[in-house]
């Protein structure tokens, strides 16, 4: 049987720890590092990402959008990162935050999901915000091809308060409702359905119970850049802190390529500080 991603990322975990850098090449960075503002551009340097982030850490999260801009260019680039992350032994945990409902959303899904698609990743963010139910038959595709799948719940960014925590007919918050709903497929270990949840998500306004989501992996934004602290990871997620990837983006690309392992390294660092508190 093929191990699941839950699997895979306890032992991801285990080997190399819960540090995620993400894959960012917005325009801006391009320009801080001196690289062209194009496809080729981006996949230079998520070369240098990838090749630096080899032998310390496990995880690696590119921002689809990023390559997106560059039209059929871009998404061919991503293609070939996408292979040559997995190549060097990296989870792969693709930030597209699609969503739809079926036949549309099987098309995401084959795309992203399949062993026979074009992009090779290990998991893929999902928004939930047509209805969790939803992405019922996304789940099962992926749980078919020992897949991830990570649903949106409470996000980093302000604006997503007013939505994610405003109260449905069941007088749960929305994000409360999502994270159940993702809970639901996890009852044992490490599972394979995670949660999006940011550092900045003030867990007991949404109603989200924690203890609830000790087999959701959670994939956690905002740190570095954004302001939380990986010295602070135990204090932020609590009961969460182990089933916890924790990604940074912006703060490892820093303003050139120059020191990139250097700053890999301290953010893990600072990392295993946090989770030892």
């Amino acid at each position: 049987m093929p191990t699941s991603f839950g699997e895979s990322l306890l032992k991801t975990f285990a080997s190399s720890g819960q540090l995620c850098v993400g894959m960012d090449p917005s325009v801006e960075q391009l320009k801080k590092w001196g690289l062209p503002e194009s496809a080729a551009g981006a996949e230079k340097f998520c070369i240098q990402m990838i090749d630096n982030c080899v032998g310390e850490i496990g995880l690696l999260k590119p921002q689809v959008s990023f390559f997106e801009q560059f039209g059929s260019e871009g998404f061919a680039a991503l293609e070939r990162l996408l292979v040559r992350a997995s190549e060097a032994g990296f989870i792969v945990i693709a930030d597209a935050k699609r969503g739809d409902i079926g036949t549309t959303m099987d098309g995401y899904a084959r795309a992203w999901l399949s062993t026979e698609g074009p992009f090779v990743a290990d998991a893929v963010t999902f928004s939930p915000y047509l209805g969790a139910e939803s992405l019922d038959p996304t789940i099962a595709f992926a749980s078919r091809n020992s897949k991830g799948v990570f649903i949106l719940a409470a996000t980093s960014n302000p604006e997503g308060k007013v939505l994610q925590s405003s109260v449905s007919e069941n007088q749960r918050s929305v994000a409360s409702n999502v994270a159940s709903y993702a809970a639901g497929f996890n009852k044992e270990s490490m599972g394979s359905v995670g949660l999006v949840i940011g550092a900045q998500a003030n867990l007991i306004d949404m109603a989200i119970d924690p203890k609830k989501l000790i087999h959701t992996p959670i994939l956690a934004p905002g740190f570095g850049t954004q302001g939380a602290k990986l010295s602070n990871a135990r204090s932020i997620f609590g009961d969460l802190a182990d089933v916890t990837i924790y990604s940074v983006s912006r703060s490892v690309a820093g303003e050139s390529s120059v020191g990139l392992r250097e700053r890999v390294q301290i953010a893990k660092a600072e990392l295993e500080i946090g989770l030892s508190r």
